[in-house]
């Protein structure tokens, strides 16, 4: 991450001259010089010197021309202009000039973003840094700021404001620098008040001679950009009683009590702005007995669509609307419909488009699918009252055992159902995935055999980006989990070890200063202390090291050292603080380690083998902190703040324009100057090469991963050598069922590239979309 060169203190810099009060109209003052408008209403003449330094401050140490800006400009003044519409355009130009060839545009426009940001709250409130314990006294008055700020002392505020380091504000691109300032600032608050803020509070249930330290570590690992909070974390925590959680899991019983319990749960949530997975398996079929009628349910999509309207009308505090997962099991006799439900024909009154479907599946269901064998859809009710069986709740040889008594017992008591293909059911649902994206699709079993508490319950479904999950229960346990990432784009190698360490730290302490939005919620805390420390910006590492997709030994090697620091790391805190409650009986407490892999795995397939068998001694001995604690999430916004590329997965595109608000803005990864070649494009690369690596990292990773495919549709793109070949069915297929067999846990969305007139092509190409 670069330091950059500050030529000039922008703190004291004016585009005009020096402060003069003047009321007068600028024609008194004669038209042989253009007359500027400062922030605070006063009129001064222009002075292009204060221009210059400004510019010359914004690319100190880039390679790039500041001349030109400073060109660009010119044409654009006026007698009367604003020193805002003058920092507007020197902003503008900077991005228009930004390119491949000249990517370094972004962060010229960044700076003079925050450049801006600081002179606003200079005007604004009368001072820029440097009076950090007014701020915190100001902010607690108003009620901006939560009240536990107090319980340090003034000394200790003010020994805290001495830390802010003003220059990590100007390492952002403009894309970060307007997403932070947009979405997690508050009205008159500064980049590096809000970082320290947070670590402030987030160290404040750590005992009083401690939590000074632990929060300049936080600080400093936060500010820096080498650990990045997460949403919730960032936007709430300062804020009195904001809920920390990123992600929610919610299950619903067979019973209207429960359903409108979920709703309400769910609408909890989305006022906090989190995301919320909602498993509907155990919501008898269409058609199933109700009241002792039969053919009176209307199934699960009434119940879905009323889920869907809740997302909408609670739409976290008029942010952006609320954010819903539904899954069902891939037995439920309603699959076929809930395939159906966002398409356009049918009946309106059963669709229920702002959801996120997710189908869970079985390695039954896939075994079927591979071997094209008959696959039963069923009612659950049924299931339930005439043989006594759950089926929701059963993962495994458990679930198989009673599949196939299911299956012996069609058309006698079992009376609803229906018999499909399952490789034909597959297809269906991949034909939804390449016009939707959707559904996800999570993989029951493999996620219930890593599953560290399969003593105490079983994982219906994952969240909302499908990298976080847990046992769940109905009206007793909701998962609910918070988040950190680690930006490998700006760490070294031999920071992981402490850079974990301070990750689940954070997190832990999180657990114990959120606000959770419901009761269900705060016993899964209290019972399993979830947390998802991830990474974000592989691509950059690998890129770095010129390393690609296909160094699967060096990508193991990595995503051992975070998966082994930040287990022992939670074994560190068990020691300090305890063990989670449901630790007893659990696998870690039987010396099964991430994964509930045994012991003997680790010392086969670890590069550090010895360290491994004293973890797992040590758990067994001192307990573990975290039931869970490693997930790799989405990190597609946040990962634009950190200047990093998103989460694990290649990046889209070397550089391209995203349209936002505020206009085109261009996004490019942070070494693309030295490493261009090296950045392979996820837009025509195989995705088997993808899969491959995820399932690698999934190894070391305790929960999930957020993995999105992307498959490009044109001709001639996965094959140089035959123009006229495109990407057929076929292909996206053994890409999911190799997703499957190599242990991946879960697929987020489907992706497609195809031009315009992509169904105006060739017949074999245009097959590729069915």
């Amino acid at each position: 991450m670069m330091q950059p060169t500050v030529l000039t203190s922008p703190h004291q810099t004016n585009l005009g001259d020096t402060h003069i009060p003047h009321s007068g109209h600028p024609s008194q003052l004669g038209t042989n010089k253009i007359q500027v408008i400062r922030r605070d209403g006063s009129w001064t003449a222009l002075n292009i010197g204060k221009i210059r330094t400004v510019v010359d401050w914004a690319c100190a140490g880039r390679d790039i021309n500041t001349i030109a800006l400073e060109a660009g400009l010119t044409t654009r003044l006026r007698d009367g202009i604003t020193t805002r519409e003058i920092q507007d355009n020197l902003i503008n130009c900077a991005l228009e000039m930004c390119s491949p060839e000249e990517p370094d545009w972004r962060y010229v426009a960044g700076r003079l973003h925050i450049w801006s940001l600081w002179k606003d709250t200079l005007v604004s409130r009368g001072y820029q840094y440097g009076n950090y314990e007014t701020t915190v006294r100001t902010k607690v008055e108003n009620e901006s700021y939560d009240k536990r700020l107090l319980t340090y002392s003034t000394a200790e505020l003010r020994e805290a404001g001495s830390w802010i380091n003003s220059d990590w504000d100007t390492d952002y691109d403009y894309a970060g620098a307007v997403l932070l300032t947009s979405r997690y600032l508050l009205p008159q608050e500064l980049p590096q008040e809000a970082i320290l803020t947070c670590s402030l509070l987030l160290a404040s249930v750590e005992t009083p001679e401690n939590r000074l330290p632990w929060a300049r570590h936080f600080y400093e690992a936060i500010g820096s950009r080498k650990v990045s909070l997460a949403t919730p974390i960032l936007a709430n925590l300062r804020v009195p009683g904001g809920s920390l959680t990123s992600c929610f899991i919610l299950s619903v019983d067979d019973s209207l009590e429960s359903i409108f319990q979920e709703i309400t749960n769910t609408a909890r949530i989305s006022k906090n702005g989190g995301g919320v997975g909602v498993n509907v398996s155990r919501i008898r079929a269409t058609g199933s007995w109700v009241m002792g009628k039969p053919n009176a349910s209307g199934g699960i999509i009434p119940w879905i669509k009323l889920l869907n309207d809740t997302a909408i009308a609670v739409n976290q505090g008029g942010r952006r609307a609320g954010a819903v997962t539904v899954g069902v099991d891939i037995w439920h006799l309603d699959v076929p419909e809930f395939l159906e439900m966002q398409t356009e024909n049918g009946d309106q009154r059963r669709k229920a488009y702002d959801v996120f479907p997710q189908l869970i599946l079985t390695d039954e269901f896939m075994r079927r699918v591979e071997n094209k064998q008959e696959w039963t859809l069923i009612d659950p009710y049924e299931v339930r009252k005439n043989l006594g069986i759950e089926l929701a709740q059963l993962w495994g040889e458990k679930f198989e055992e009673a599949y196939r008594l299911i299956e012996l017992e069609l058309g006698r008591r079992i009376t609803l159902y229906k018999r499909v293909n399952a490789r034909e059911l597959f297809k269906t649902i991949m034909r939804s995935q390449v016009e939707t994206g959707m559904p996800y699709l999570a993989f029951k079993d493999t996620i219930n055999r890593a599953n560290p508490n399969k003593h105490v319950g079983y994982i219906p479904g994952v969240n909302l980006c499908t990298e976080s999950f847990s046992n769940v229960s109905p009206g007793k346990h909701s998962h609910c989990c918070n988040l950190v990432s680690i930006n490998l784009a700006n760490i070294e190698d031999q920071e992981i070890d402490y850079l974990c360490k301070i990750a689940v730290r954070i997190l832990d302490n999180t657990i114990d200063i959120t606000h959770p939005p419901f009761e269900d919620a705060k016993r899964h805390n209290n019972e399993y202390r979830t947390i998802g420390v991830g990474c974000m910006g592989l691509a950059d590492w690998l890129a770095k090291k010129r390393l690609t997709y296909d160094n699967l030994t060096q990508i193991s090697q990595l995503f051992e050292e975070v998966g082994y620091w930040c287990t022992q790391s939670s074994m560190e805190l068990a020691k300090e603080r305890g063990a989670y409650n449901a630790f007893p009986g659990s696998d870690w407490s039987l010396g099964k380690l991430i994964g509930s892999k045994p012991v003997e795995w680790f010392l086969e397939n670890a590069s550090k083998k010895e360290r491994w068998l004293t973890l797992s001694e040590d758990i067994k001995t001192y307990g573990i902190r975290n039931s869970h604690i490693t997930a790799i999430a989405p990190n597609t916004s946040s990962s634009l703040v950190q200047g990093c590329t998103a989460s694990i997965l290649p990046v889209y595109s070397r550089f391209f324009y995203d349209k936002w608000a505020k206009g085109t803005v261009p996004i490019a990864p942070p070494f693309i100057n030295d490493s261009f070649w090296f950045y392979p494009e996820n837009k025509t690369l195989d995705q088997q090469k993808v899969v491959k690596a995820v399932a690698t990292i999934q190894q070391w990773i305790d929960t999930g991963i957020s993995m999105e495919l992307l498959f490009n549709l044109n001709q001639g793109v996965y094959f140089p050598n035959e123009p006229e070949r495109c990407l057929t069915a076929k292909d996206i297929f053994d890409s999911l069922m190799l997703a499957w067999k190599e242990g991946c846990k879960a697929i987020y969305y489907v992706r497609t590239v195809q031009k315009d007139d992509f169904k105006e092509s060739d017949s074999s190409c245009t097959a590729c979309a069915n």
